[in-house]
């Protein structure tokens, strides 16, 4: 994707492949102005059938390689792949505003403690959006990274130009064909085994989760029953078992509310007209929450003849992965940057990524970067051969060997927040979230957070207090949280020399 003023622009043309209840199914679309025109969709016929070879029935033979000789010719479509949200994991914080790189650190920092597997075998992104109170809230899409590999390896003979989160997809559709004015909403969308709830806050996705019920499981009782001969008997079984999966599906529902903080809020749930569905609508109505169907505006988008509602809701994924993808550049949540890289594009590691190794190299390379800047006039061949020539030679070098020391001094006494946060991040154990961090030269550090119980935060205080550079590591205050039942707690710590106060003569 080139970096030019044309990136502010819309693509003229996107392709989607994503695999929905059991198929393959691919839109292509077009732009021209504001709108949009499905030039066709098409689904696989075989459950288990091949990417690549299902793009090639699509039409999209063409390789990507010419496509990225064009150099940006928006005349072929821009391909995409949809991911399954199932094997993902999001989380949402709210962290003090600071710059990008404090911020990954602070991200990884709570990621570790709340990613069910250790972050060495797990891919991580996220994004932010400002808040009031200088307040930052970032959501946070992680995934187990084997598994990630596998789907790439599936996709790789498609070659797609990215590889995108089909729950984001659901919000883009929402908010493009399903809805008009709302930007703040959960959205559900059922598929055959499965259901999508999605939290949208300004029109984007900030945290999901996928419930195992399904359409199959409110339709399936007739199908398992029909064979009954007590005519009573069958309406009975079937309307106990309808009755069960309803509860369940709408406490599940309920769950996910509580879990997105979203009691009371509007919820749309993505319909294609049918009694099914409407009844899942007064079903959650009748259970007291704000739910309303949401039906596929067909004016918003010019279709074939023949492709109408129901199919605008059949390939709502990839409709939604299309129209993300007509953007420059797409916005995404980039669980693949680490494992996957386009034809044409480079690969990018991301900030937050191998945060200790990253920080090595970048102090090493500040301080080298710092000598060779400041010695580079006094080294250069011109220079050495000038100096040593005059009578002041053994002065100069002298005075190199001086600036020298004193730039390792000053590098000394500059603190390093990254080795402070990973010194944190290393003696927090699963279950400690930090809330706050304070650092401040001349202050002692102060950290805020909660822990499970009043064991599990006295070891991370004697954790903490037995890491190098680390004294006096205290806890201020700790309190048992009525709500939560979780330890609420602040420690306080010196950290090397920063933190003393120093006296100046």
């Amino acid at each position: 994707m080139s970096n030019n003023a044309n990136d502010a622009e819309s693509r003229r043309s996107a392709a989607a492949i994503a695999h929905v209840d059991g198929r393959l199914k691919a839109v292509q679309i077009t732009k021209q102005g504001e709108a949009f025109e499905v030039l066709w969709a098409k689904s696989s016929k075989a459950p288990d059938a091949d990417w690549a070879g299902f793009a090639s029935e699509c039409g999209l033979s063409i390789a990507l390689t010419e496509q990225a000789k064009t150099d940006g010719d928006k005349t072929l479509p821009w391909r995409v792949a949809g991911f399954g949200s199932a094997g993902v994991a999001f989380y949402h914080l709210d962290l003090p505003a600071a710059k990008e790189q404090e911020l990954a650190a602070m991200v990884r920092l709570q990621a570790e403690t709340l990613l069910p597997l250790p972050v060495e075998q797990m891919e991580l992104t996220w994004r932010t959006r400002p808040t009031q109170a200088g307040k930052a809230a970032v959501t946070i899409a992680a995934a187990r990274r084997e598994y990630l590999q596998k789907f790439v390896e599936n996709v790789r003979g498609l070659e797609p130009a990215e590889i995108l989160l089909d729950c984001e997809a659901i919000v883009k559709v929402w908010k493009e064909l399903f809805v008009s004015d709302e930007k703040d909403a959960v959205i559900v969308s059922l598929a055959a085994r499965n259901t999508q709830v999605c939290l949208a806050e300004d029109g984007r996705l900030s945290n999901a989760v996928v419930l195992d019920t399904g359409m199959e499981d409110f339709l399936k009782t007739a199908n398992d029953l029909s064979d009954l001969s007590d005519e009573s008997d069958f309406t009975y079984k079937a309307e106990l078992e309808q009755t069960e999966t309803t509860e369940r599906f709408v406490q599940d529902i309920k769950s996910a509310l509580e879990s997105f903080n979203r009691i009371g809020g509007p919820i749309f749930v993505l319909s294609d007209g049918s009694s099914a569905i409407e009844g899942i609508v007064s079903c959650l109505k009748s259970a007291g929450l704000n739910a309303q169907a949401a039906l596929p505006q067909i004016g918003k988008i010019k279709v074939q003849k023949g492709f109408g509602a129901v199919a605008l809701y059949e390939y709502r994924v990839p409709i939604g992965l299309a129209l993300m993808a007509l953007k420059m550049p797409v916005e995404g949540l980039n669980l693949f940057e680490n494992l996957y890289k386009p034809v044409g594009k480079e690969q990018k590691i991301p900030a937050w990524y191998s945060l200790k190794i990253a920080g090595a190299i970048a102090v090493a390379m500040l301080a080298l970067f710092v000598i060779v800047s400041y010695a580079v006039d006094i080294i250069s061949p011109n220079a050495i051969q000038k100096r040593l020539t005059t009578s002041d030679a053994s002065t100069d070098i002298d005075l190199l060997m001086q600036r020298q020391k004193l730039i390792k001094t000053i590098a000394l006494e500059r603190p390093d927040l990254l080795d402070l946060l990973s010194i944190v991040n290393e003696s927090g154990s699963i279950g400690i979230k930090l809330d706050s961090f304070h650092f401040k030269k001349g202050q002692l550090v102060s950290i805020s957070g909660e822990a499970q119980n009043s064991d599990q935060l006295y070891k991370f205080q004697e954790a903490l207090q037995g890491k190098t550079g680390v004294k006096g590591a205290e806890i201020q205050s700790s309190s048992l949280d009525s709500k939560s039942r979780k330890f609420k707690f602040t420690i306080t710590f010196h950290y090397k020399n920063f933190t003393q106060k120093s006296t100046r003569t």
